[in-house]
């Protein structure tokens, strides 16, 4: 088994933290319920109330409109082509559809809380291009402050200088060994837990969050929400049997890279990893329905397979992560996908949760499914992904924004996480 990394990446420099939380007021405390840290915010973020890109495919500038000054810092991702900005937290009241119509040098951009403190703006470039000018104008002449960022059009060889420049070692900092990525999610806080705390551990992991929505339904719902509502239910439901300690991946609104959720897992000695998701598909590929629940496999069990994980795992793209300079212990990961003991819990698991499921909820005709999810790496955590609906069918939507439904299967995940770890519980107990 490889050795386990004594540290933990965490997106965005503390610097600009430290200013968000200065700039907010907000004020973090630990929730007594559940055991578990959650951010209690005094809303007095900055607020971005109006973005325009102005100028062609030589030069190009973003413009957003917000309520104060703040302090920004950006930087340069190849491969595809993006620009990044990383600001404090900000209150984004802009237009649903804000960043989906491009101009010039940018195609489309996204924006969202990439950590408590923390937001992030992500430029997706019709080609290379360099940062000209990133500045912040004061409100003057009856017009806001704006964040500006002028971008200009250069050839491969001069991005690849631009880019050098620009990278940021702040970017991935290491953190004490006795910090955890969970506790600037906003997740259970390992040093909220007693010491001695020897239940085994459940690991939830909301999927996408922050600046990736996930999926989307035509009437708005996003996935990001539909799955952590659900996550939390769940956390609660596990917490109130007593029996398995729960951390969470994250509890509100907060990007986290995919190799993230994975070391949260591995930190806490996870006994358990489910990752809860909902699918969509686009229209021309038709229609379907019903969860589906899905392990780690080299090879994807059919095409719809490969299509989700292929999509599930550009979410640190979409991030703006610079997938070019993964941890160490990934190629560790990788080694370790020989395990198979981890595999055949991890099938085992999948067998018993569809099986609680089907009495609550819908399930997908091919229920049972694998394909590579990077979230699924954890080598020695028995790992699921579970697909709850497509929200691109009504009446799977319909059952993932209702309260009742939520209840009912809830009930049925955590039937199964207990009867899985009470098996392997007392299968490990020593002999009288």
């Amino acid at each position: 088994m490889a050795i386990r990394a004594n540290h933990v990446v965490l997106l965005g420099s503390a610097y600009l933290c430290a200013a968000a939380l200065l700039c907010s007021g907000a004020t973090y405390v630990a929730a007594a319920e559940g055991g578990s840290v959650r951010p209690v915010v005094v809303e007095n973020f900055p607020v971005a109330s109006g973005v325009r890109l102005a100028g062609d495919s030589r030069q190009t500038r973003f413009i957003l409109d917000l309520d104060r000054t703040i302090d920004v810092r950006a930087f340069l991702l190849a491969d595809p082509y993006r620009v990044v900005i990383d600001t404090p937290q900000i209150a984004f009241h802009l237009p649903p559809n804000a960043g989906g119509d491009g101009r010039g040098l940018i195609k489309a951009f996204r924006y969202g809380l990439v950590m408590p403190g923390g937001s992030r703006i992500v430029f997706d470039l019709a080609g290379p291009a360099k940062i000209e000018k990133t500045y912040v104008l004061d409100a003057a002449n009856g017009q806001p402050p704006r964040l500006v960022v002028e971008l200009e059009a250069v050839d491969r060889a001069a991005f690849a200088v631009s880019l050098a420049a620009s990278r940021r070692p702040e970017l991935r900092p290491g953190l004490d060994s006795s910090s955890n990525v969970a506790d600037a999610a906003g997740a259970t806080s390992p040093a909220a837990v007693p010491q001695q705390d020897a239940r085994p551990t459940v690991v939830i992991d909301a999927g996408h969050g922050g600046i990736d929505n996930g999926t989307q339904a035509s009437t708005g719902e996003a996935e990001k929400n539909l799955v952590l509502d659900f996550a939390l239910a769940l956390r609660d439901r596990i917490d109130k049997d007593g029996r398995y300690r729960v951390v969470m991946t994250r509890t509100d609104d907060t990007f986290i890279p995919l190799a993230d959720r994975v070391r949260v897992a591995r930190d806490n000695n996870a006994a358990l990893f489910v990752s809860i998701h909902a699918d969509a598909l686009p229209r021309r590929e038709g229609d379907a329905q019903g969860a589906t629940i899905y392990t780690l496999s080299d090879k994807a069990s059919d095409a719809e397979a490969e299509r989700l994980a292929e999509s599930e795992n550009k979410a640190d793209a979409i991030g703006g992560v610079n997938l070019t300079e993964e941890p160490t212990d990934v190629a560790d990961i990788l080694i370790d996908l020989v395990q198979r003991e981890t595999r055949t819990f991890s099938n085992r698991f999948a067998r018993l949760l569809m099986n609680e499921m089907k009495a609550t909820a819908r399930m997908h005709k091919h229920p049972l499914k694998s394909a590579g999810f990077r979230v699924l790496k954890a080598p020695d955590v028995p790992s699921v992904l579970v697909e709850l609906g497509y929200v691109s069918n009504k009446a799977d939507l319909h059952q993932l924004t209702s309260e009742s439904w939520r209840t009912r299967t809830v009930g049925s995940v955590a039937k199964a996480v207990e009867v899985f770890l009470a098996k392997r519980v007392v299968s490990a107990a020593p002999a009288n």
